[in-house]
């Protein structure tokens, strides 16, 4: 064969290559810039913490958001994509240009859904509440808040993050990891008790120690205007080496409590029981709010040792044993009567 009619076939077999190419090329671009469908529904895609480009791409694809999930894996791959989605909860459609799909999950546009933790709830409450709202499992995490690595992590001291994952309203999307939801409620701790480092310093007293007492406020009272004097009884019997005879803390170290707290639980030696051990529990029963973190803080300046209960959500706070155990009398003869 001539040298003439090699270059011949070779002109014609890259003028082929190359309209091939081009059409290659214009039908993966008009795959991207052209949605699956006009018109449609909404589609709710979860991405899950360590799911594949693979996954998600199938995931894509059964719900009919994309028509190809092996153009849309390959595009990702070819842009850097790949290990750049970001797990959530997205609301997508087939309306949308597979671009625009991929630029949604890179950037994390996800679906948010406001989670409130309230005040006083134990880490158990709060992984119930969770995973009842479908965000976490209850068991990965509260076997991360006994995790000594994570402890350690956030230079926490204690066996457990109880008292730390602060309570709040966020904003959580479905799909998070329970590392990544926990993460968020130690840092908004953290950034809420900055501000009164200096404070802790000069109370005498650790961080812990503050999250422990402000965590027993928080349980005794509901009342706000209450919380500085309640913490102002427990300063005081501390100072005097008093028993704290704080009923919450015996509640939290009953396993599986009843509801009726009894003579015999009030008598129990448990870490937690405050009627028979001196000082603070090893650490919080509860998370405490702002609030209660400022009473112990800011306590207000009394006399008192001892209150009880009005019935009515109130206390009644008392200077002398004696003077306590007529309230006592009063208020608990006039619950019975009721």
């Amino acid at each position: 064969m001539s040298n003439i009619s090699l270059k011949r076939i070779l002109i014609v077999f890259t003028g082929l290559f190359t309209i091939v190419l081009a059409f290659l090329i214009m039908g993966f671009g008009l795959f991207f810039v052209r949605p699956a469908e006009k018109g449609e529904h909404d589609q709710i895609i979860i991405v899950r913490e360590g799911m594949s480009l693979r996954e998600v791409a199938y995931s894509l694809e059964r719900e009919e958001v994309i028509k190809s999930k092996i153009l849309f894996m390959l595009w990702a791959r070819l842009m850097g994509y790949s290990r750049k989605i970001k797990a959530g909860e997205y609301r997508l459609s087939p309306s949308m240009a597979p671009i625009r799909i991929l630029e949604i999950l890179t950037r994390g546009v996800i679906i948010t859904h406001p989670v409130t933790i309230p005040e006083g709830f134990s880490r158990e409450q709060i992984a119930e509440l969770l995973a009842a709202k479908g965000f976490i499992s209850k068991q990965q995490f509260l076997a991360l808040t006994d995790d000594p690595d994570v402890l350690k992590r956030y230079d926490i001291s204690g066996t457990s993050l109880e008292g730390y994952l602060y309570p709040d309203t966020y904003q959580f999307g479905r799909g998070l990891s329970a590392e990544s939801v926990m993460n968020a409620m130690i840092n908004r701790f953290q950034e809420v008790i900055e501000p009164y480092k200096e404070k802790v310093l000069k109370s005498d007293m650790t961080v812990q120690e503050v999250v422990t007492l402000a965590s027993i406020v928080e349980k005794e009272t509901g009342r706000a205007e209450e919380r500085p004097i309640i913490a102002s009884v427990f300063l005081n019997r501390l100072k005097k080496r008093m028993r704290l005879d704080s009923d919450p803390t015996v509640i939290y170290g009953i396993k599986d409590f009843s509801g009726n707290l009894t003579r015999k639980d009030l008598s129990e030696p448990t870490p937690y029981n405050t009627y028979v051990i001196r000082g603070l529990p090893p650490g919080p029963i509860a998370s405490p709010g702002l609030e209660a973190i400022k009473a112990v803080l800011y306590p207000a300046q009394t006399d008192y040792l001892y209150f009880v209960s009005k019935n009515d959500g109130s206390h009644y706070f008392s200077k002398t044993l004696k003077e306590h155990n007529r309230a006592v009398q009063k208020y608990q003869k006039r619950r019975r009567s009721r």
